[in-house]
């Protein structure tokens, strides 16, 4: 049978370098190093927004100390309900800098699903994209004892809306600013607690032969899966992807988002 897979053709590259053995280091490394450069881009009604590095680290350190300031503790868990959009990654790598554990469920879940996930990963936080999202977790809450808040991306035609449980993402990153403020030297002693063997982030399976069950995957794990990828298949900061799966997906988080960092 022939070699269908020749590895010698792919050569590593020697000019990249995965600094760090944890996810944070990657992206705070990523941060110091590229600074203005363009990050992300995002299109809302058909205009493309762009933000840099420095622009998402100061926003990713807002929402890691108002995560922070909710009482969200190293290993907690905070889980996503959202489609694929900017503000996902934001708060994705927000909890992954407060040494906690990153959780997506799948926009199209029912509500009986989001509380299964929710209660399964111990979530104490969960973000939500707008109404249609919030309204599954609001049905479900009395039966999640241990979350704490729900976090709100998008409150368009919620004006009126009020609930203590409730805060907008915006709150969160004022919240987090004046924590941040007030506990001068917490948030770097934050994103340097998680270990290479601690758990990064939760995937859970499709559930078709029995209740999903959540993939662990730790730091190191995710590391040793960007760095093999560099080398089948090598990128810089020139290469540019557009994300297509949900963020929730593993072949969109780990190829999608973190090689990219």
């Amino acid at each position: 049978m022939p070699n269908l897979w020749n590895l010698d053709h792919f050569k590593p590259r020697r000019d990249i370098v995965v600094a760090g053995e944890t996810l944070p280091e990657l992206f705070w490394n990523a941060v110091a190093q590229r600074g203005d450069a363009i990050i992300m881009r995002q299109k809302d009604f058909g205009i493309w927004r762009g933000w840099s590095w420095r622009e998402v680290g100061a926003l990713v350190r807002e929402l890691a100390m108002g995560l922070a300031a909710l009482g969200v503790k190293p290993g907690q868990c905070v889980s996503m309900l959202s489609n694929t959009r900017v503000e996902w990654v934001w708060c994705d790598l927000a909890v992954l800098s407060c040494a906690g554990v990153s959780n997506g469920i799948y926009p199209t879940d029912a509500a009986e699903q989001v509380h299964y996930l929710c209660q399964d990963s111990d979530s104490v936080v969960l973000v939500v994209e707008d109404e249609e999202q919030l309204d599954k977790a609001l049905e479900v809450r009395e039966r999640l004892p241990r979350l704490r808040k729900i976090v709100l991306i998008d409150p368009t035609g919620l004006t009126r809306f009020d609930d203590p449980m409730v805060i907008t993402l915006d709150e969160l990153r004022r919240i987090g600013a004046a924590h941040d403020a007030a506990h001068p030297g917490l948030f770097d002693q934050l994103r340097a607690l998680p270990r290479p063997q601690d758990l990064a982030i939760l995937i859970y399976t499709s559930g078709t032969t029995g209740k999903p069950k959540g993939a662990m995957h730790s730091h190191h794990a995710l590391i040793t899966i960007v760095r093999g990828q560099n080398v089948i298949l090598p990128q810089d900061e020139r290469d540019e992807r557009m994300c297509f799966l949900p963020l929730c997906h593993v072949a969109e988080r780990v190829t999608g988002l973190y090689v990219a960092l």
